[in-house]
């Protein structure tokens, strides 16, 4: 796997197909938590704590033909059309391109995720 220094760097070495969803993702999740984001454990996290990790709230994952866009309170989210995919480990949802993305939507998401963590 390779190390990545910063988050725009991971966003950089991703397939172009991907790299546009990444952007879009970091981009929306800057705005809604700005100065959260960090790398941890290889790919960009957005936490709440002095160090990144400490009270994560959302994280984007790339992957050959998608990238993950994680919420670690995403069970306890409002999602009344199902698109968190709530099997298996983290809630997330799969984004392949840019037309999966609902900015207001997952903006709302990201800001739930972090009042959810702030009361925890």
């Amino acid at each position: 796997m390779a190390k990545f220094g910063t988050i725009d760097e991971y966003v950089a070495a991703q397939p172009e197909n991907l790299r546009a969803v990444a952007e879009k993702m970091v981009t929306l999740i800057d705005a809604a938590l700005p100065g959260t984001g960090a790398l941890w454990q290889g790919h960009p996290v957005w936490s709440l704590g002095a160090a990144p990790g400490k009270q994560p709230v959302c994280l984007i994952k790339a992957y050959a033909s998608y990238v993950t866009f994680g919420l670690w309170r995403g069970r306890e989210l409002d999602d009344p059309d199902g698109r968190i995919d709530t099997k298996g480990g983290m809630a997330h949802v799969k984004l392949r391109d840019l037309a999966e993305i609902d900015a207001e939507l997952f903006t709302r998401w990201v800001r739930q995720s972090a009042d959810l963590e702030r009361a925890a």
